[in-house]
């Protein structure tokens, strides 16, 4: 049986910082409110030129050069986003032809803040299935560009980036261990951008009452995230058949800090053990896991056997969690070359 293991990963983020003193030129904050209620200090923003699909394209070659694989090897790219450049075609098609993935099928998936890890979900049984070898998983978001900046409750919450990953057939049992995934209709309209679907085509009306950017009930969000996000964190450890002890690192869709903060308490986490970059990147989307997964391995390099839980929740609503336990991945590399080279 093959598994699905990570063998490349690289993300992206846009060199623009904004400050939080700089968000308080645009609407009425300032630096002590935003960082007491999200933890948040700066956020980066995508430049001219720059969209989700160009970030996810740099995020993307990061990642096939760490897997040293060149873009001809990818069989499959998902892209994972809820800022797609256009509603057709779709990103991930811009992805691939900008790579060069000339042997690639692409489609696009959204699930909002929990992309990532329905990605993950989607990839790995396309490789346990035997139909993709290697798949490309790209998350990437300009959510800036769907903020209103006169709406101090959500302007202060998001970032741009892109983070991608590299998921490749091994016999080795490891990689995505185990998934859980659930969703509920947002019919109250807890989190929504409202118009430029078919439901609601854009028009002067929609345009003047700023349908075309993000609305949120950050009460109801909050009280649901930490509690769909504790439980499906724990649906997937057992699905794992493993304990909170088992992991050496939580990585969480970087939502705010009081979020993080709430959830880390109810899984009865040290804080140690949960990675936290919320303060330099805000809220990326379904960009977030994948850089914070970046940063993690900068600063502490994954150990064959390690295992992580990522765990998220977003907008739909949707939240997932799965369990990742880390490849030889060297190994992966040499066997790949050999047969190669045979």
């Amino acid at each position: 049986m093959n598994h699905a293991a990570i063998t490349g990963w690289g993300s992206y983020s846009p060199a623009r910082v904004l400050t939080n003193d700089d968000v308080a030129q645009l609407v009425d904050t300032n630096d002590e409110w935003i960082r007491s209620r999200t933890g948040i200090v700066e956020r980066r923003v995508a430049g001219p030129g720059e969209s989700t699909s160009t970030m996810g394209v740099i995020a993307a070659r990061r990642a096939l050069e760490q897997a040293q694989l060149a873009p001809r090897d990818v069989d499959l790219v998902i892209c994972a986003s809820t800022t797609p450049d256009y509603l057709l075609p779709a990103t991930a098609c811009l992805i691939q032809q900008q790579l060069g993935c000339a042997r690639a099928g692409a489609f696009d998936l959204n699930a909002a803040c929990s992309g990532f890890v329905y990605g993950l979900a989607v990839g790995s049984q396309f490789i346990q299935g035997g139909a993709a070898r290697r798949v490309l998983l790209v998350t990437s978001e300009t959510l800036t560009r769907f903020v209103n900046w006169q709406d101090r409750n959500t302007c202060i919450l998001f970032g741009d980036g892109a983070g991608a990953v590299v998921l490749e057939a091994t016999p080795q049992r490891t990689g995505i261990l185990s998934v859980a995934l659930g969703s509920r209709g947002d019919v109250e309209r807890m989190l929504v951008i409202e118009a430029g679907g078919s439901a609601l085509p854009a028009t002067a009306d929609t345009v003047a009452q700023k349908a075309h950017f993000m609305r949120m009930r950050g009460n109801e969000v909050f009280k649901m995230a930490v509690r769909n996000m504790t439980a499906t964190a724990q649906e997937a450890l057992a699905k794992a058949d493993l304990k909170m002890d088992d992991i050496c690192a939580v990585i969480p869709h970087q939502a705010n800090l009081r979020i993080l903060t709430a959830t880390q308490e109810a899984l009865d986490l040290p804080p140690e053990k949960m990675f936290i970059n919320v303060e330099r990147h805000g809220n990326t989307g379904a960009a977030s896991i994948a850089l914070a997964l970046g940063e993690y391995l900068q600063v502490r390099p994954a150990q064959i056997g390690d295992q992580f839980l990522l765990v998220a929740f977003g907008g739909g609503l949707t939240w997932g969690a799965c369990v990742l336990r880390w490849a030889d991945v060297a190994a992966i590399v040499q066997e790949r070359a050999q047969k190669l080279s045979a």
